[in-house]
């Protein structure tokens, strides 16, 4: 689905860490909030309620927008497979990875990987 202001938008972004536990997160060490980098045109979460109830009660939502950017359904911008090993988010830990790039957040994420690997 097109964002919710129907444009490109590449900006920092904050996000909630709505589960710590996960083999993407657990380098965090608790931390509740993190930084990365918004960049999309296209895309929000949506889902049926079904689903979404589903995912909240199963603790697969791992990531949340703090304040929701493009309209995604509760909030979300990150989500587990039920066996934890596949992430799907749209904010890009990728281009948070140093502190000259505006955050190092996102390393966090590839080190808790690794750390779990």
């Amino acid at each position: 689905m097109k964002n919710a202001g129907l444009k490109y938008v590449c900006k920092p972004i904050e996000l909630e860490i709505t589960n710590g536990q996960t083999r993407f997160t657990a380098a965090y060490q608790g931390r509740r909030e993190v930084v990365m980098t918004q960049g999309n045109g296209d895309g929000n979460y949506f889902a049926d309620e079904e689903t979404l109830n589903r995912l909240e009660g199963e603790g697969q939502v791992v990531f949340r927008y703090v304040t929701n950017p493009n309209g995604s359904a509760r909030d979300i911008a990150g989500i587990v497979n039920e066996r934890g090993n596949v992430l799907g988010m749209m904010p890009h830990p990728d281009r948070a990875f140093e502190a000259e790039l505006g955050s190092a957040d996102g390393a966090v994420l590839f080190q808790s990987v690794m750390a779990s690997a």
